[in-house]
């Protein structure tokens, strides 16, 4: 039984969709579809860059990698980072650059299947063909090394490993247990009724698979990232599932409790018809979407037009000396771009006065722009992201999980 891919049985709910389930997935969408109302598209697209940022860094802290957002800013701009920092911010930095192309995709209504093989083999390929030396081998237990080819699943009986109390298929069954994970969840994509549960049930049925020597949670994060784009609550990219696990709903080893509750087998006639209990598969479900909207919710808040507005004249005005200013930030934040020879219809003065307020902006990290005589864009300048967003990143001392523990057979 343990190598029958119907091992990962039940994935959705036979006799019917549990109310609980089917009530938060309506909230999820309606809630998905009113982030980043009112927001200029320009703007809302620099905020979805400060939310991989966000993404990247959670996801990563689940593994126990604990990576500053302002090492990833750094890595992303090419900029130096301390060596002791440099592997953790590059390997932040591929995380963020797959999810941009995920979220591209999204954008134009092209991504494919999100739970198909050849994406979630490219992810990981993408993934790792970034991936810093340091983080390109994994431990044998002869004492070498064996390399992590991007892209390819477990591909000899060296990676095969038990994680935690579970103990995942061997390697020559891995083709076998993701074309039956392809196939079953290919139906839930043609069902609109299915598409939003599916994103929970995926996440952890892909994780129960462990398809690849390592990198498995942060392939399925990203995965779900773009199943929830697929199903219509993206919201733009201006939420991330990654923040909710890496914070739960009541404490931070959630995820990790849930995860391993919904590799429970089951639990009598009464508890489904597959090999895993229906009933902690329904209880995973509950607890992943309700973390999902509470995140939906989170970034609703604070990306509210009138709200974040309110924050940075605020901001700028406890910086800046001039009482204008903040009129100009806002001005850039709600039509999302500004050309340099407007600046002083916004500001009400001289052109030489706007000019230099303008370009103070620009040097704060308040605005931005591709050329100097480009029309300039709002920023958000992650020295005051703590102003602008308040905790969207975790500014305390962070207690980094322990990761996922793995042993090799």
């Amino acid at each position: 039984m343990l190598e029958t891919p119907a091992r990962i049985e039940p994935l959705f709910f036979d006799d019917a969709v549990p109310t609980v389930l089917a009530d938060l997935a309506i909230e999820l969408q309606k809630a998905a579809n009113e982030l980043g109302r009112g927001l200029h598209p320009e703007s809302a697209d620099e905020l979805a860059d400060l939310v991989r940022v966000m993404n990247s860094h959670y996801s990563n802290l689940i593994e126990g990698h604990n990576t500053r957002p302002r090492d990833i800013e750094s890595a992303l701009a090419g900029a130096a980072i301390d060596p002791e920092r440099r592997a953790l911010a590059l390997e932040a930095k591929a995380h963020v650059e797959v999810q941009r192309i995920i979220d591209r995709l999204g954008l134009r209504q092209e991504l494919p299947n999100p739970a198909s093989i050849d994406f979630i083999r490219w992810v990981h390929r993408a993934f790792y063909d970034e991936m810093p030396e340091e983080f390109r081998f994994i431990d044998k237990p002869d004492g070498t090394k064996a390399e992590i080819v991007p892209g390819e699943f477990r591909l000899s009986a060296d990676h095969d490993v038990v994680v935690g109390r579970h103990q995942p298929p061997s390697f020559d069954r891995m083709v076998a247990f993701m074309e039956y994970f392809q196939k079953r969840f290919a139906m839930a994509e043609r069902q609109a009724s299915l598409r939003i549960i599916a994103i929970a049930s995926a996440h952890h049925r892909l994780n129960y698979i462990h398809p690849f020597p390592d990198g498995n949670g942060r392939v399925t994060r990203l995965m779900s990232h773009a199943m929830a784009l697929k199903a219509g609550i993206g919201g733009n990219g201006l939420w991330s599932i990654s923040r909710g696990l890496a914070r739960g709903l009541k404490d931070r080893g959630e995820y990790k409790r849930m995860m391993d509750h919904a590799d429970s087998p089951r639990q009598g006639d009464r508890d489904g018809r597959g090999n895993l209990s229906e009933s902690a598969l329904k209880d995973f479900v509950e607890w992943f979407l309700t973390v999902a909207l509470d995140q939906v919710r989170f970034s609703t808040t604070m990306f509210d037009l009138g709200r974040l507005e309110a924050r940075y004249r605020a901001l700028v005005k406890d910086i800046v000396d001039d009482k204008r200013a903040p009129d100009l930030v806002a001005a850039v934040l709600r039509h999302g771009m500004l050309p340099r020879g407007e600046a002083n219809f916004v500001l009400k003065t001289s052109e030489r006065t706007a000019r230099n307020t303008l370009s103070d902006h620009v040097d704060r990290g308040f605005l931005k722009s591709d050329t100097p005589k480009a029309p300039v864009r709002i920023a958000f300048p992650l020295d005051f992201r703590e102003r602008l967003f308040p905790n969207l990143f975790t500014d305390a001392e962070i207690k980094v999980p322990e990761p996922p523990s793995l042993s090799f057979r």
